[in-house]
């Protein structure tokens, strides 16, 4: 470390339990591990010697999952397939085996790792979506017809209602020549609903849709190819003539996740009549992709498989509204659906009675043009598909019987075949892992339940589900949202309050991951009813990364007071074989400063084979973390750093300043950071507005390419670029149900049950996913009102002006435009006070929130008083004091003077990489603050500990940081052993100075993967007196190094500034020095790879690694460096 300055070597007295915490930290700091059986390859021994390997390094259990069943050719025989007889025999030995070893098990929901499934889930209890079938007709007579039956999946259909309405006035429908600007291309295909051909354009150009008379275009379904966002965006042009266009207006695509980026989408179009239309695509403008955006992350080409221009007035984008999958978009206008154009709602008329077995209708209606609809539900068709011998249908995740039935058949079948005894003591945590199940929008309960919650039948708004406007797009979409609340609403209650209540009935803690963006929802509510809320992030991965997961979990740990707040840690789309500690260590630092305080890794497979390595894998995905990994004996060093930052980032609460409202929209989640520029543009600052200017122009719509072969929007959102977004405060999202329920005033700041407090809370301008952020709850502005008047600080961008709720409806917009009137000035003041508290104007434009009684928390400068961003940091506070994380999060060395919103007490500085303490040698206080000097080696960290009263105002004792001076340069030959076990050299080898082994000629070095021994005997005498502590530099290592000098273990270097102490060790005169160097499976794997007819040293079920990959940097390359402190 580079901390250490004069005073280094005294101890700090009067061990306390931070102290405590920090030297042994708690079992609940240690990081667990997804365990994945992989294929049915599972072995007594192979377990054993996982559990052996986890106990080993430090981690406290592991998340059981087996996944997928046997390969066509099984790698083992015979094969376990998941819940036979022999397969549980293997759970019990787990079990048994990690009882003894004292780790803890978690287990999964079902077989595989999404969602709740299994062979017991018949389709009537699966996941439930709405379908309809549409029938017109002329009435005035008695009549009788067989309606057609809606789609049906699994074979199972119940109905919900048959609907009849006057047919809305249309245009004649015609079928239009279809031409396009790609050279002899028949595109007359796209006009028919087939999945066989497919339009793909690289280049600007044109689909032409031309009629024989004048055409009224009112709405516009497509059909991607794929998950396509430039079919989505596409330019509409209409002409009379065929040559002389004008511009109707430009598709815009919905928000949405990874799993719908494929889906059809019905977009409203501003009634245009005429006799041709275009659509233009063009690349340029393409918003870069995000999380809500997926298809914008790939090639910026169109992929069509079939496009529908219909006169037949369509509520923009309804499926993502009615939740059948998770999107958000703008809400109708009255120029997109006029009122004409919507069904009465008093023309509606309920023949669901007169509707037989046979799906024959009998009606008598009056006179004129009509539309049956026929609704019902089917199953969404969805399984746990990475499951094998447990994979099923999805259960219904609305029907508590249902969810009852799923977690009785494999979690708790998993306690009975174990036993309960041994299961409450090792079985201690049920999980819910990635959502990957698509969304559902009913259950046979569904229409009782919506009135019960929204006070309103829904019967007669029902053909808004299928995308039919009713009495206006006002009410259509005000209909709609309240669809969607309650399906979130019943998922929170009937899958998360279920699964909570049945976990906790079976004496284990209840984790989840994210519901969002799958399954519609509060993608924060859920995590109220778990205890272990999750995230996940990904190494080398943009296209997969998570960081809405991050802000998700973590605002929810926060504001429902959940202690514990973990992420699925390094998962990795194309694993590269080159992963160490030293490359993951930043990443994982960025999350600690978000508010992760517990990594699950991901992932250590199960490897069922003691002789075959490195053995068993995910495919080619996730961080090889396993037993057989080359570094895993001297990577303990990285787990022991990750339990002691972790340890004091569990301790007390976060400190957190701002509260940032996610707003009345849904689905909806926390607020990302590159979101709140438009709200907070002087808080971000200049520059920041300018590069996301830049960013979102995307100008040329540039791709890259990261990992191999694997290319993708070059603009898209970084977590890496909004390292300290606020400049020096931290923020939390805060959603509704957290401020109706949980939200109090004490001292002015903002209040939660777990300890979350904020002086601020700020309600942002319209963004992606809350396009209309003057769509507020009268509910929501009471309690904002309530808030302010006893205290709290809120500043609002833009006055809401209705409810987005049907529910109250119209007496709803009156009462929350009186209630608005109450909390904003009628002068547009910037500022004004309301009871105790204020309400300010945004945006937002000076450079701090000073003026609010809020400093920032935490300043990074340059010893020249410049501004530092790149480095991450995290404040909480415990009962003994303060505690401030920092990470260097620059590939460079960084001096710095941090300047930390406490005062009164001595900054001690804790290294989590040593576990050493010492007391801070130069600080000073002054004006609230407390600024400390630190250097910091290239992505090393620390932690700033303010514990031990002091009536001193400042010290000045030498620097924070070890100095230090050569003594002896260890030059000369070293005698090296490599393993010859792993390929090396079967003898000794002598090396006449210290190089990277992939220089050498000789093949056995070059390809080498594993541990090798450096030693070397050295002769030294002091130089000087006042020398304190010695340390080895170990100059450039790749890629972990174990020290032993004179049989004396002194640690391992596997991060920078790659330097050990040998204080103790040292001794006058001859010196035996032994380093242990480990690099990773990259070059074995490029060796055998490049020799398929030579001995094989290595054997895995990964896929081989590109063929253009090249050999990687390994061993000790010094120079060592004796040095005195």
């Amino acid at each position: 470390m580079t901390f250490w300055g004069l005073f280094t070597f005294f101890p700090i007295a009067h061990a306390t339990n931070l102290e405590a915490l920090f030297a042994e930290p708690p079992s609940s700091a240690s990081p667990w591990v997804f365990w994945y059986w992989m294929n049915g390859c599972v072995s007594r021994e192979g377990i054993t010697a996982d559990l052996e390997a986890m106990k080993e390094v430090g981690l406290g259990g592991a998340y059981l999952m087996p996944i997928k069943g046997p390969t066509e050719l099984p790698l083992i025989d015979p094969p376990l397939v998941q819940l036979t007889s022999a397969w549980w025999d293997m759970v019990r030995h787990a079990m048994s085996e990690a009882d003894r070893l004292g780790l803890q098990i978690a287990m999964h929901a079902c077989d595989g790792f999404a969602v709740a499934g299994g062979p017991w889930i018949t389709p009537e209890i699966s996941m439930q979506k709405v379908v309809w079938s549409t029938t017109e007709i002329e009435g005035g007579h008695k009549r009788s017809l067989e309606l057609p039956r809606p789609d049906v999946n699994e074979g199972y259909y119940q109905e919900i209602a048959v609907l009849a309405f006057p047919l809305v006035e249309s245009a004649q429908v015609e079928e239009p020549k279809v031409t396009i600007s790609l050279p002899e291309f028949d595109a007359q295909f796209l006009t028919i609903d087939q999945d066989d051909q497919r339009v793909r354009m690289e280049v600007p150009g044109w689909i032409q849709f031309a009629y024989e008379e004048p055409f009224l275009c009112s709405s516009i379904t497509i059909t991607p190819d794929g998950n396509n966002y430039q079919a989505h965006r596409l330019l509409l042009q209409a002409s009379d003539d065929g040559e002389s266009f004008h511009t109707v207006g430009r598709l815009e695509p919905p928000r949405h996740g990874w799993q719908n980026g494929a889906g059809i989408v019905t977009h409203a179009i501003e009634p245009t009549t005429a006799k041709c239309f275009r659509l233009v695509f063009d690349k340029d403008g393409s918003e870069p992709g995000s999380e809500d955006l997926d298809s914008a992350k790939w090639s910026p080409v169109l992929k069509v498989k079939h496009i529908e221009i219909s006169p037949e007035p369509r509520i923009n984008q309804f499926r993502g509204k009615t939740g059948e999958v998770w999107r958000v978009s703008s809400r109708s206008s009255s120029s997109l659906l006029s009122d004409e154009d919507c069904v009465p709602l008093s023309t509606v008329i309920d023949l669901t009675d007169a509707l037989d077995d046979q799906g024959r209708l009998t009606l008598d209606v009056p006179g004129g043009s009509w539309t049956i609809l026929r609704l019902g539900h089917t199953s969404t068709g969805t399984r746990n598909e990475t499951g094998g011998g447990g994979k099923g249908l999805e259960c219904d995740k609305l029907n508590p019987l249902a969810v009852r039935l799923q977690f009785d058949c494999w979690f708790g079948e998993a306690i009975r075949q174990i036993g309960p005894e041994l299961a409450s003591r090792v079985l201690k945590i049920f999980h819910v892992d990635s959502w990957e199940c698509g969304s559902q929008n009913w259950t046979p309960s569904f229409r009782g339940e919506f009135e019960k919650r929204r006070g309103y039948d829904p019967l007669l708004y029902l053909p808004a589900m299928a995308g039919i406007p009713v009495e206006s797009a006002d009410v259509s979409e005000r209909f709609l949202y309240d669809l969607r609340l309650t399906i979130s609403e019943l998922l929170i209650k009937n899958f998360f309050g279920t699964m909570d209540e049945l976990a906790h009935e079976n004496g284990c803690q209840f984790s989840a991951e994210c519901v969002a963006p799958t399954m519609l929802a509060d993608g924060m509510r859920h995590f109220a009813e778990v205890d272990i809320p999750m995230g996940e992030f990904w190494l080398r991965s943009p296209t997969h990364d998570k960081p809405n997961d991050i802000r998700d979990a973590v605002s929810a740990a926060h504001v429902y007071g959940k202690p514990l707040v973990q992420a699925e840690a390094f998962t990795e789309l194309r694993m590269n074989w080159d992963e160490h500690p030293a490359m993951l260590k930043s990443l994982g630092d960025r999350q600690y400063c978000l508010g992760i305080n517990r990594f699950v890794y991901h992932v250590f497979t199960h490897n069922p084979w003691l002789d075959r390595r490195p053995g068993m894998t995910l495919d080619n995905v996730g961080l090889y973390f396993q037993r057989d990994q080359t570094w895993w004996r001297s990577g303990k060093a990285w787990v022991d750093y990750a339990r002691r930052c972790q340890a004091m980032l569990q301790c007390g609460h976060a400190v957190v300043d701002i509260a940032v409202f996610t707003g009345e929209e849904m689905p909806r989640r926390a607020v990302l950071p590159e979101r709140l520029v438009s709200t907070l543009p002087g808080i971000m600052g200049k520059d920041t507005v300018e590069h996301e200017v830049e960013r979102l122009a995307n100008r040329g719509v540039p791709l890259r390419e990261l990992p191999p072969g694997v290319k993708h929007s070059a603009n898209m959102t970084d977590q890496a670029d909004w390292i300290d977004p606020l400049r020096g405060y931290a923020y939390d999202s805060v959603n509704h149900d957290a401020l109706l329920r949980l939200a109090k005033v004490r001292e002015k700041r903002i209040e939660f049950p777990g300890g979350a407090s904020y002086g601020l809370l700020v309600v942002p301008i319209s963004r992606p996913l809350s396009p209309n952020s003057r769509l507020m709850t009268p509910e929501l502005a009471h309690r904002l009102i309530d808030l302010v008047q006893a205290g709290a600080q809120i500043v609002i961008c833009a006055p809401p002006k209705q409810s987005p709720s049907f529910s109250g409806f119209p007496g709803c917009d009156s009462q929350l435009r009186k209630l608005v009137h109450q909390l904003l000035a009628k002068d547009q003041n910037p500022e004004h006070d309301v009871g105790q508290g204020r309400v300010i104007r945004g945006p937002i434009q000076s450079d701090s929130f000073a003026d609010l009684g809020l400093e920032p928390d935490f300043i990074a400068t340059t010893p020249s008083g410049d501004r530092v961003n790149n480095i991450g940091w995290a404040h909480r506070r415990a009962k003994e004091g303060e505690i401030y994380f920092v990470s260097n999060q620059a590939s460079s060395e960084q001096q710095l003077n941090v300047s930390l919103r406490t005062v009164g007490k001595v900054p001690e500085l804790w290294d989590p990489v040593s576990g050493r303490r010492n007391p801070a040698t130069t600080w000073q206080m002054a004006t609230g603050r407390t600024l400390v000097p630190i250097k910091l080696a290239p992505h090393e960290s620390v932690f700033v500990v303010f514990r031990r009263p002091t009536e001193l105002r400042d010290s000045s004792e030498g620097p924070n940081w070890i100095e230090l001076r050569h003594e002896l340069e260890l030059e000369g030959s070293w005698k090296i052993t490599f393993d010859p076990e792993l390929g090396g050299p079967k003898e000794p080898l002598e090396f006449a100075n210290l190089v990277d082994w992939t220089t050498r000629p000789e093949e056995d070095i070059r390809f080498f993967s594993g541990t090798c021994v450096y030693r070397q005997k050295f002769y030294w005498t002091p130089l000087a007196s006042d020398v304190n502590r010695y340390w080895l530099e170990l100059g450039k290592v790749a890629d972990l190094a174990s020290v032993k000098l004179n049989d004396i273990e002194c640690g391992v270097a596997w991060t920078a500034p790659y330097r050990i102490e040998v204080t103790d060790a040292l001794r006058p005169g001859m010196n035996d020095l032994e380093i242990k160097v480990t690099n990773t499976w990259v070059n074995r794997l490029l060796g055998d790879q490049s020799h398929p007819d030579a001995p094989q040293w290595s054997w895995t079920t990964a896929p081989p690694l590109p063929k253009n990959k090249t050999l990687r940097e390994a061993g000790l390359i010094g120079p060592v460096i004796l040095s005195a402190q």
